[in-house]
């Protein structure tokens, strides 16, 4: 979605579960391996002997001993068979099955940094293999195909960046966010068509771009009908000059570009997660559910994310809008751990606002990744391509973004889902836009290093 297109138009380190099982297969390879390259010789030899004497020996005894040899041989063959059935029955169980689904192993459980073993508000990802992207009917084109990726263990902000601490940051920098200041036209310029002439000067202001909706039902293929351009909207107004988010401390900040994201990030000794990174913290353990929770959208007929949904009120429209998130058409935010976590702690990975994450956005980027042998710790294409974005041009700057929002429904775009992705203009904050950062292992220590030499 392109704000510039707007403008045209409108004028502790701890070891989970994996990390041990991981370890202990490593350990069991190089065991088995030294075995069976020391061991063969001896363990030939003594087979042969040792076949020798029983050959002997039932010669000796006749046919009583040799029926006597056959039934022992069937009562191991049974004790084998069944020792075998009940590994797997523990195997099962411990990885767990949920709707037919096999699941990842699931960390026993939820590591949170407490500002002394893990940053503060922060909850370890382990590392972790898993299948990236999605092959399922409700997948749009750019989730595919579904390919395999390892990822190296880092912390994750528990939930979304809240009003409250961006305010801390602006407090303590004097930061002032892309829309609180007058656009620039070169960052306008390359979402638009050759060509485009520049807009009066007049036009040109802060502002950002709000979610009006639609008093009617209209065709979906052209958002400019429930998205506007309004002047004065910035993180403080995120839905325009009139709104505020006085009371609302702990709902995600939104209004955010990706430089004032950036911006935060180094404040906050962060760093925005890799699409790869999103994706496997946001999946939980379980691999390829449909949902952040598993493969039902409501759980025992519990809501599991704020987003629209539309058998009450049918998206974009808002005359009627049911207020509440929970009940009907969502109308904005909702606080912070609303929503039950994920398998990983993690608070609001799908639904309520999309959130940045590092990578330049390319629609055919699974495609060419996917032809990769082996994936570990992806970064991203170098460039954009977006065919997708009607008015824009497919090469224009786009940068990632991931979970859906409040806005997401079913009619529409489905996104509320671990594979959906995006791209948006890096300049172009929204009124369902924000972010959460992650930090490695290695940056942690080095912190805590620095804060121990003082």
């Amino acid at each position: 979605m392109s704000w510039a297109l707007s403008f045209n138009t409108v004028g502790v380190r701890v070891y989970s579960e994996l990390d041990q099982r991981a370890i202990a297969e490593r350990s069991c390879c190089r065991y088995g391996e030294m075995r069976r390259k020391h061991g063969r010789i001896e363990r030939g030899i003594r087979r042969r002997t040792m076949g020798k004497k029983r050959r002997e020996k039932r010669a000796r005894g006749g046919p009583a001993l040799a029926a006597a040899a056959e039934k022992m041989r069937s009562k191991r063959h049974t004790r084998r068979n069944s020792l075998i059935v009940i590994a797997v029955l523990f195997i099962c169980a411990g990885i767990g099955f949920v709707g037919g689904k096999l699941l990842a192993p699931a960390t026993t459980s939820v590591v949170e940094g407490d500002g002394i073993r893990g940053p503060q508000g922060m909850v370890w990802v382990p590392d972790g293999e898993f299948l990236m992207g999605s092959d399922h009917k409700l997948a749009q084109k750019n989730e595919g195909p579904v390919h395999k990726v390892r990822v190296t263990g880092f912390w994750m902000d528990r939930t979304h960046v809240t009003n409250a601490q961006f305010g801390e940051f602006v407090k303590a920098t004097g930061y002032v966010t892309t829309a609180e200041r007058r656009p620039e036209w070169e960052t306008l310029r390359v979402q638009l068509p050759l060509g485009t002439p520049r807009p009066p000067d007049d036009v040109l202001v802060p502002g950002a771009m709000i979610f009006v909706g639609t008093e009617e039902r209209v065709s979906l293929d052209d958002y400019s009908q429930w998205w506007a351009f309004a002047p004065g909207a910035n993180w403080r107004h995120p839905q325009g000059p009139h709104s505020a988010i006085e009371g609302k401390d702990n709902h995600p900040v939104v209004q955010v570009s990706y430089e004032d994201v950036l911006a935060y990030a180094k404040w906050a000794g962060k760093r925005l997660p890799t699409e790869a990174e999103w994706e496997f913290a946001a999946r939980g353990g379980l691999e390829q559910a449909t949902y952040a929770w598993g493969d039902t959208f409501a759980t025992q007929g519990q809501k599991m994310a704020n987003v629209w949904e539309g058998g009450q009120t049918p998206f974009p429209v808002v005359k009627k809008m049911i207020v509440s998130a929970k009940a009907g058409g969502a109308s904005g935010t909702t606080p912070a751990r609303t929503f039950p976590p994920n398998g990983y702690g993690l608070y609001d990975m799908t639904g309520n606002a999309w959130q940045w994450v590092a990578d330049w956005y390319r629609a055919d980027f699974f495609s060419a990744q996917a032809k990769e042998k082996r994936i570990v710790n992806p970064q991203g294409p170098a460039t954009s391509f977006d065919p997708d974005d009607r008015g824009v041009p497919t090469n224009a700057p786009k940068r990632v973004i991931r979970g859906g929002s409040f806005l997401c429904n079913s009619d529409y775009c489905l996104s509320y889902r671990p594979s959906a992705r995006r791209g948006s203009d890096p300049y172009n904050p929204m009124s369902h836009l924000g972010f959460r950062l992650v930090m490695s292992e290695q940056d942690w220590n080095r912190r805590t290093e620095k804060s121990a030499a003082r």
